[in-house]
């Protein structure tokens, strides 16, 4: 039990040199308290612990910063909180920087480059430590060359641009594609549309490469029709597919590029009378939480984002310490997660 400190809490901001004097100890002892160091005895680090928090003592990181250099932040840029899926990998970047001690500076852009190169701008302001972004559709890479520029380690998380010379911690977006068309080759599909993405984001892109280049192997013909373009909502899902059930040939199935465009297309399903897994079959991809609740659920890619949350932030921490490394494109294997929104075709 340690003995009782009393002292008179003053008024305005409490520094270290007020909890030194009253204990009697140096600031550079207090210090080191705060931070629980064993090179401080057990019985003065409670002391010192009890008397900041009844003084409301509050740790000025701004000076830290100063004193270091080191803002000990991390800037973290998404374009679409809204998606669980960039929820999901939020969740995992802010669990391991936490055991860091850097603290997550969030910045949104909603998909658009304009906006985007505006935010990281302010981002950029902040000095934080690193970065990892998810680079907006259709945006190019001056703005995350400027940033590297000045010296901030960057890392492209989920989508990358190409020829930028950072860091990129991604699925591997052929190889989900691929899957995801073996398995409804394998359930008897033929005509099998793609829906959303677009050629201006490495997401879309690779996607659609994949799926033209997967069709010819099979001696399908590729129906621009069949081919919807679409940014990942579940607008997108609906409107296509009302567009590819009117097709004078419509497809029996389709991929999509995220579960959000999938649950889109199965409530257009609904829409229709028509059910996912009976009369259609569906093939999302990410594999968010949310897929396993819908009924039926959802038969989908799982790209595995926790994981890719957490090597994003071990690559910028490394890069933090070693900023001269070479880039690397961390690429982590997608697998296929099987559930009832596909059956046999008809």
């Amino acid at each position: 039990m340690s003995d009782a400190i009393e002292t008179q809490v003053r008024p305005g901001r409490v520094t270290l040199q007020q909890i030194a004097e009253d204990l009697g100890v140096s600031t550079a002892t207090v210090s080191l308290a705060l931070r629980s160091s064993p090179l401080v005895a057990e019985a003065t680090r409670e002391r010192v612990q009890v008397l900041a928090r009844k003084l409301g003592y509050v740790y000025n990181r701004s000076a830290a910063s100063l004193r270091t250099a080191r803002t000990h932040m991390v800037a973290v840029g998404v374009n679409d909180v809204v998606n669980p899926y960039f929820g999901e990998i939020l969740a995992a970047i802010e669990e391991t920087l936490a055991g860091s001690g850097h603290t997550v500076l969030l910045g949104t852009y909603s998909d658009d480059p304009v906006k985007q190169d505006r935010v990281l701008a302010t981002l950029k302001e902040y000095r934080p430590d690193g970065m990892i972004l998810c680079p907006a559709n259709g945006s190019s890479g001056e703005a995350l060359s400027s940033i590297a520029a000045a010296g901030i380690p960057i890392v492209q998380i989920t989508r990358e641009i190409e020829g930028v010379g950072l860091d990129v911690v991604a699925s591997d977006d052929v190889a989900a594609t691929r899957i995801a068309l073996d398995h409804l080759h394998d359930l008897g599909h033929r005509r099998i549309a793609i829906v959303g993405g677009t050629d201006e984001m490495s997401t879309g892109r690779n996607r659609r490469i994949a799926y033209r280049a997967w069709m010819r192997e099979k001696g399908l013909a590729v129906d621009p029709q069949a081919m919807v373009v679409g940014l990942g909502t579940r607008d997108t899902g609906f409107r296509a597919i009302q567009h590819l059930l009117d097709l004078a040939a419509p497809p029996t199935a389709c991929i999509c590029m995220n579960d959000l465009i999938a649950f889109g297309v199965m409530m257009g399903l609904r829409h229709r009378g028509r059910e996912a897994g009976r009369d259609f079959s569906v093939v999302g991809a990410d594999d968010v939480s949310e897929a396993a609740l819908w009924a039926p659920g959802l038969t989908t890619v799982k790209n595995h984002q926790t994981e890719m949350g957490r090597r994003a932030c071990e690559r910028v921490l490394v890069r933090t310490v070693n900023p001269a490394l070479p880039a690397t494109r961390i690429i982590i294997p997608p697998t296929l997660v099987v559930r009832g929104s596909t059956s046999r075709a008809p």
